[in-house]
């Protein structure tokens, strides 16, 4: 009897940990500014925001984000690569000589050619991205071994990660801030040894990716883009999953 009560509490445990490894809770919060209906012969291009201390957005994240904004068929968004944009507007944006505000961006248009630079990329909005993924908690022991005929792993270990990152959109047009999206994904992660190793993982970057390039699609084509009125209307959706 104790023998198949031990089993039961263990096949209990595994089932209760598998449940709730992989699980993600998800944000998205937008603020908007102004109308940014994006017309067929305007781009976007999403740039890492200058860091002072500390690491930008990973380039991988920005790659993904503009991969899920861009889109296909009628609903596309024309895009720009950072190394598109950069060297047709060398050196106006480079990390060390980027306007730090948008504000900034009417005086660098009067300078000679820069107007004529922007017009010929084609590019309207400039997304500035900001934020990373970092292991935020973590525990467990898990400890795997070999012997002749046999091998295998018993224990399990965990880990939470958090995604946070926020994209603040200007108009070069009007130079001005059009507004700022952001997105936050936790997730817990969690390795089984039963044996073999089972793992349960909690994709929690390639989430906000998700969200974060479906949030951007949604503010470009204007859907959300309701009448609002200064301090801006902040929009605000969770997910669970």
């Amino acid at each position: 009897m104790n023998g198949l009560k031990t089993g039961s509490q263990s096949a209990s445990a595994f089932a209760l940990l598998a449940l709730a490894s992989g699980c993600m809770q998800s944000r998205v919060e937008e603020s908007r500014e102004l109308h940014t209906k994006i017309q067929k012969d305007e781009a976007v291009v999403i740039l890492a925001k200058p860091q002072v201390e500390g690491a930008s957005a990973e380039d991988g994240f920005i790659d993904c984000v503009a991969g899920g904004l861009a889109g296909h068929g009628d609903g596309a968004i024309a895009m720009r690569t950072d190394e598109q944009f950069t060297d047709a507007m060398f050196p106006w944006f480079e990390p060390g000589t980027a306007p730090s505000r948008p504000e900034a961006v009417a005086a660098l248009l009067t300078r000679p050619g820069v107007a004529e630079k922007v017009a010929e990329s084609g590019v309207r909005y400039v997304v500035w991205l900001d934020g990373g993924t970092q292991k935020t908690d973590g525990g467990g022991s898990l400890a795997c071994g070999a012997a002749p005929g046999a091998a295998g792993c018993i224990g399990f270990g965990w880990w939470e990660k958090e995604s946070n990152y926020e994209a603040t959109i200007w108009d070069l047009k009007q130079a001005k801030t059009a507004g700022i999206v952001g997105t936050n994904v936790t997730g817990t992660s969690a390795i089984i040894g039963a044996l073999v190793p089972l793992p349960f993982i909690a994709r929690v970057q390639g989430t906000a990716c998700n969200r974060m390039a479906s949030q951007l699609r949604t503010f470009f084509t204007g859907s959300d883009d309701v009448e609002f009125s200064h301090p801006a209307v902040a929009q605000i959706k969770s997910a669970r999953k």
